[in-house]
């Protein structure tokens, strides 16, 4: 038997677990760029990872006071424009008709009321490591899906006549602890689990006994991991609920593995377990901002995201020999190269190929929006005989670049920075 646990509304509930009184009124957390990582001052710029199974980027943060008026607020002169979008919002604001990724602006206007609090990712990433943890020591195994969801396998630890208590009794367990309401859904199934929480929440525990008759009339959308293209794939062939997914076998099987995957999930028939999440295959870091046509200022903006990635490819001891870079620009328009080196890796050498990448592909006419660095092809996981030729310097460069990670450790990100990026 499987369960699915679902933090409810987890970024709101995250601050209201500190703070009573944004209980029972509409809150939303917002989301904006953080751009603080470019900043040319010193502003000691810390990184929280150790949350890296979670399907989440890595945390850059500093201690730098943030309200809504200086996240969110831009001064124009002669008048004030609000930016930025909702990543979450209670329920009580919800029922406003405020959504996830509506601009702020526009929620505002509909929820003037609403109390809108700046993003505070180190908070949520630390409670989602505590919470995965606690869950470890209820569930024998776990499998933490994203920074607020976790399916478990209880089947051989709780009966399955039990399991419904069972769910009850470890809701109540998690609100005393943390102070945070989740949601659960109850299956023989995994992804039945996680459909059967959207019809839990908001803080309910639901079991599907009858997956067929569960998902009769339930709408395409609904089911996890079905996107817009795939939704309309099924329309164009009249498949409007999950009912109608089970009476389409031949068409989903014609489909080859991603239609075989759908009607085998959405029949609680795949067989798919709870599975830990390997090690990290790629790592890497972007940012998107306002429009700049400066192509030295762009540079510096990738130097110093180059910067951030090597502190935690030092940090967690990786050799990365395939780079990824990509620059958007204004209407769409990207440039983007990925290549393979293979030698040691250290900053020196990860900072002068970036830089020499970018002069190559960067676009002198138009404005930039967002810049992505990223790396992949670790020699632990892929065995590969870097080059000798270039071996000792590589080896010198590597001890400079560990010392240096002590530094940003001990100081801050940006104790150290390279001259590229002044």
């Amino acid at each position: 038997m499987f369960v699915h646990i679902d933090i409810d509304s987890f970024f709101v509930s995250a601050h209201r677990s500190l703070d009573d009184s944004l209980k029972g009124i509409a809150v939303a957390v917002g989301g904006r760029s953080n751009l603080d990582i470019f900043d040319k001052k010193r502003i000691n710029i810390k990184l929280m990872n150790e949350n890296a199974g979670a399907f989440v980027t890595p945390v850059f943060y500093s201690d730098k006071r943030r309200t809504f008026e200086s996240v969110f607020v831009d001064d124009l002169g002669d008048r004030k424009k609000i930016r930025g979008i909702v990543t979450t919002s209670s329920y009580e604001a919800r029922e406003h008709g405020v959504k996830t990724a509506m601009p702020l602006a526009q929620a505002l206007k509909l929820c003037p009321e609403m109390l809108v609090i700046p993003s505070d990712y180190p908070l949520y990433h630390r409670l989602s490591y505590e919470m995965h943890a606690f869950m470890e020591s209820k569930i024998p195994k776990i499998e933490q899906y994203s920074i607020d969801e976790f399916f478990g396998d209880v089947s051989g630890w709780v009966d399955d006549e039990d399991v419904y208590d069972f769910a009850r009794e470890l809701q109540a367990e998690v609100l005393a602890k943390f102070d945070i309401p989740v949601s659960i859904g109850i299956s023989k199934a995994k992804w039945i689990a996680k459909l059967a929480t959207e019809t839990a929440k908001p803080y309910g525990v639901f079991q599907v006994h009858d997956i067929k008759e569960y998902i009769k009339e339930m709408p395409v959308k609904a089911f996890p991991g079905i996107g817009s293209v795939f939704q309309e794939r099924l329309r164009s062939h009249g498949i409007h609920t999950l009912g109608d997914i089970e009476q389409s076998k031949t068409l989903l099987y014609s489909w080859k593995k991603p239609g075989i995957q759908l009607y085998k999930r959405v029949l609680g028939i795949d067989g798919e377990r709870v599975e830990e999440r390997g090690p990290r295959k790629s790592i890497g870091i972007a940012r998107t901002f306002d429009p700049i046509d400066d192509v030295g200022e762009v540079r510096r903006r990738v130097v110093v995201l180059a910067r951030n990635v090597t502190h935690i490819v030092m940090k967690l001891g990786l050799n990365p020999t395939t780079y990824y870079l990509e620059i958007d620009y204004r209407y769409g328009e990207k440039r983007r190269k990925s290549w393979t080196i293979d030698r040691m890796f250290s900053e020196q050498l990860f900072r002068s190929e970036v830089i020499r990448v970018y002069d190559m592909v960067c676009d002198h006419k138009l404005a930039a929006v967002k810049a992505s660095i990223s790396v992949t092809n670790f020699t632990s996981q892929h065995k590969k005989t870097l080059s000798l030729l270039d071996l000792d310097d590589d080896l010198q460069m590597q001890v400079i670049s560990k010392s240096i990670l002590l530094l940003r450790e001990k100081y801050g990100l940006d104790i150290v920075k390279s001259g590229a990026e002044l």
